[in-house]
């Protein structure tokens, strides 16, 4: 797609954003497994998220959900530096077996930041879905990570900021290497474990292009106003280690990634300088 005038792009992405949501990103997403699950057949899968629970509404009604699908055809290209402000620093955090997932959590907001528009987000955790959420031109990848952050200011309303990292079959991660050393210990069990001190910056990202656009976690409650940001370089994971991350949690078998939800009239961007291939 030809590369649209910047400015305009990024004023009409503003202008759309209270359209979508009028309720502030704070819910947090659900932590105990027996609430929901993935089966596509079951009672709790998720066709019945949104019929669970009264607050889990918008998993079943709302118009801004996540994950989606990235296609060119819809993507506006938007010709800036591409690089993504990371102020990240070591931290102690814990590593949390969620039973639908993996959790890696920072204590106390000590982790750093990111900055978007000029608001500051707090990483979280960061957790793995196995296959990927969301795709690209409808090609789906192995692993996905979610790195979660938090705006601490209250005037701001849109509270959630999700960095998103994709993965394919190839030489292992190393940061995922150093990490399964806990959790494999971990596999079947709601426990948690403390890991010391982790360095954010230890997951590499690379690439000078990211897509972005207004969705919602992709569990339960579902909620709405999250700011994505998806790398578009696809990272390499090696085949044991995203069999690890899923045995941790049930069977290699068990999936644990939500379906394509509608992109309605949401836009979708695409940063990075031009002629660059990620």
């Amino acid at each position: 797609m030809h590369p649209s005038k910047p400015i305009f792009i990024i004023y009409t992405f503003l202008l759309f954003l209270p359209i979508f949501s009028s309720k502030s990103a704070t819910a947090q997403e659900v932590e105990d497994e027996r609430e929901f699950d993935y089966s596509k057949g079951g009672e709790k899968g998720p066709a019945h998220w949104g019929d669970l629970k009264h607050e889990w509404s918008d998993c079943k009604k709302g118009a801004m959900q996540s994950p989606i699908d990235m296609s060119s055809d819809r993507v506006q290209v938007i010709v800036q530096s591409g690089e993504i402000k990371r102020r990240y620093k070591p931290s102690n955090a814990i590593v949390k077996n969620r039973g639908h997932d993996i959790s890696l959590q920072w204590l106390n907001n000590s982790a750093g930041m990111i900055k978007i528009n000029g608001t500051g987000y707090f990483l979280q955790q960061g957790h793995w879905h196995s296959p990927s959420e969301h795709t690209i031109n409808g090609r789906g990848f192995d692993l996905e990570l979610h790195m979660v952050h938090v705006s601490l200011d209250p005037n701001v309303t849109y509270k959630i900021a999700v960095i998103a990292l994709l993965y394919k079959i190839g030489p292992p991660d190393a940061f995922l290497n150093k990490l399964l050393k806990t959790v494999m210990p971990m596999a079947d069990k709601l426990t948690e474990s403390n890991v010391g001190v982790i360095d954010p910056t230890d997951i590499k990202m690379g690439g000078r292009k990211y897509y972005r656009y207004m969705g919602s976690l992709t569990v339960p409650p579902c909620t709405q106003g999250v700011i994505w940001t998806i790398n578009k370089k696809i990272r390499t994971v090696s085949q044991d280690q995203v069999r690890a991350l899923r045995i941790a949690v049930h069977d290699y078998a068990e999936l644990n990634a939500r379906p394509l939800q509608p992109l309605n009239r949401r836009g979708v961007q695409l940063y990075g300088p031009e002629n660059t291939p990620n």
